[in-house]
């Protein structure tokens, strides 16, 4: 999933979908988000020194890249035993997943990015306030105050068209808040897609079907970042939603479970 997402931000309803079509569904938490293994030993990261850095054209370091947690993925498919997958990621998610499918094009059947970029420099940036979000704080360290910062996010985030209903929304940022909450994973996961680079020329040489699937009200990463993604892979198809902003509403689940099913059972 996303930047500092954890696996219960893919919606049951939609994993219960796609099984429901004949797909095995598996969703992780990458590294240094969720139950995963943390990189703590590196601390938090000075992302506005690193950004600063990174718009002199100076380079970024960072204790691992999108290409490590790409590797991660093929390690999980390794210990599951599962040879070829359906590559099916969201924002953060859709990068890690467009890194899989051009450098470990054997294990990938398909790829699905949703709501991601391909980081281009020049693509439009999203609002302010949904941009400034990745990088703000809680008022303070009180677990009603996280959840509620939490609830602010998901709500700048989300689209016109899919409103979530208050009370599913707070049980979700509760139930992610109460499994862990840990912002200097978020931020050095921030840091390593600074850090990385952007996909242009990597995405040329993706050679597995592609499908693209993003929000034309997405306030983080506005559609034209989906449509270049869509642009720079040969033969990728992309399917847009007004309405849609950059999370997985229950409302959308049909329609995802709709277009992803039907991509991958022919790609």
């Amino acid at each position: 999933m996303g930047l500092g997402a954890q696996l219960t931000l893919w919606p049951e309803s939609l994993c219960e979908g796609l099984a429901g079509q004949g797909f095995f569904v598996v969703r992780y938490d990458n590294r240094d988000v969720g139950l995963s293994t943390d990189f703590d030993k590196w601390g938090m990261p000075d992302l506005m020194g690193a950004f600063a850095r990174l718009m002199k054209g100076e380079t970024v370091d960072a204790p691992y890249l999108l290409s490590d947690m790409a590797a991660d993925a093929i390690g999980l498919l390794d210990a599951l035993g599962i040879d070829r997958a359906h590559m099916v990621g969201g924002s953060m998610g859709g990068m890690i997943a467009q890194v899989i499918a051009a450098t470990h094009p054997a294990r990938t059947r398909s790829l699905v990015s949703i709501m991601s970029t391909s980081g281009r420099y020049g693509l439009p940036a999203g609002k302010p306030e949904a941009v400034a979000m990745l990088s703000a704080q809680p008022e303070g360290p009180a677990r009603e105050q996280i959840i509620a910062h939490g609830i602010k996010l998901r709500t700048v985030i989300s689209g016109p068209g899919y409103p979530t209903d208050p009370a599913a929304m707070r049980a979700l940022v509760e139930r992610n808040v109460d499994r862990r909450y840990y912002p200097p994973g978020a931020a050095r996961q921030y840091l390593a897609i600074m850090a990385s680079g952007p996909r242009v020329d990597l995405l040329k040489t993706v050679k597995v079907p592609t499908l693209v699937l993003h929000g034309e009200d997405d306030p983080l990463l506005p559609v034209e970042c989906g449509r270049d993604v869509a642009a720079l892979v040969p033969g990728a198809k992309i399917e847009t939603f007004p309405g849609w902003g950059h999370d997985v509403p229950e409302q959308m689940v049909p329609k995802l479970v709709s277009s992803i099913t039907s991509f991958c059972k022919v790609a």
